[in-house]
């Protein structure tokens, strides 16, 4: 009984003991790509000009999106298919 209450303690403690992050964009990368974020959700930035297709645009579109079915999704991806890729760790 005691060593479940100690348990229920330490659990509920747990999160707790996490430290989160620092608010904001740490680089300079993180700035830039936070700026373009806060761009497109405050819409400051939209065209005045509405941007319209035709209808053989959309039917084409339509089309591309209907054959984009076709393809079987497979269970899983086999890893070397692809071959390699460097990931620049030097290891």
């Amino acid at each position: 009984m005691k060593s479940t209450l100690f348990y229920c303690l330490g659990l509920l403690a747990l999160p707790l003991s996490a430290h989160a992050i620092d608010p904001g964009p740490s680089s300079p990368q993180q700035q830039e790509t936070e700026g373009w974020l806060q761009l497109q959700s405050s819409n400051t930035a939209a065209s005045a000009k509405p941007q319209v297709s035709t209808a053989a645009e959309r039917e084409l579109a339509m089309q591309r999106w209907l054959k984009s079915y076709q393809h079987e999704i497979p269970q899983f991806f086999d890893q070397d298919t692809g071959g390699r890729v460097d990931s620049g760790s030097g290891g």
